[in-house]
């Protein structure tokens, strides 16, 4: 049912996935964040000066995904939780969302260790079981992209232990993310252009 409700545009440009039913949540009962989603993921292009500069805290690239959802009012957000056990109470604050918005919680994964996946997907489990989130959507990259980056003298940078596709999707068939309804996007060659560095 993804497909279906997905532009023309998010089909060809991205590999999608969804899990227990996350799209149709998203249309029926978050359709704002639905819609910032689908623009969001339409306004994007991978640039190529994005990958020939290394390095720094935040991509470029996360940072455009960032700023066009700040815009609309997401937030990076972390969740105060805790454990109380016999009036003892254990602090146990949650990992910080990149992009959060009424119970829809989005993780840009570009070009971390592949271990974040873990992280992203517990989080996912943890807030969806306290029910603070409803839907989790990972974006990250296509195995495909392998190919530019080693064009351009940068596949060093984006090794087999970073985050693509085929280290994300295994953990989610195994369960990663519990009951959490999920989408993931993945960028693909589709989205490169080039531009001066």
């Amino acid at each position: 049912m993804l497909n279906t409700r997905l532009p023309q545009f998010i089909r060809e440009h991205y590999e999608c996935y969804e899990w227990k039913h996350a799209s149709a949540i998203l249309t029926q009962d978050f359709p704002s964040e639905w819609s910032d989603l689908l623009d969001v993921l339409t306004a994007f292009r991978l640039r190529k000066s994005w990958i020939a500069k290394g390095g720094g805290n935040k991509s470029q690239l996360s940072a455009f995904i960032d700023g066009f959802l700040t815009q609309r009012g997401w937030v990076e957000k972390q969740f105060q939780t805790a454990i109380e056990v016999d009036g003892a109470r254990l602090d146990s604050p949650t990992h910080k969302i990149d992009c959060f918005k009424n119970g829809v919680a989005l993780e840009i994964e570009w070009n971390n260790k592949d271990p974040f996946y873990d992280r992203d997907l517990n989080n996912f489990r943890l807030l969806f079981d306290l029910r603070a989130v409803s839907v989790g959507i990972v974006i990250t990259r296509a195995d495909e992209l392998q190919d530019i980056f080693n064009d351009l003298g940068r596949g060093s940078s984006y090794g087999n232990s970073t985050t693509h596709m085929s280290k994300l999707l295994p953990r989610i068939e195994g369960g990663g993310g519990a009951g959490c309804p999920l989408l993931v996007f993945g960028i693909t060659k589709a989205l490169f252009v080039e531009d001066e560095e």
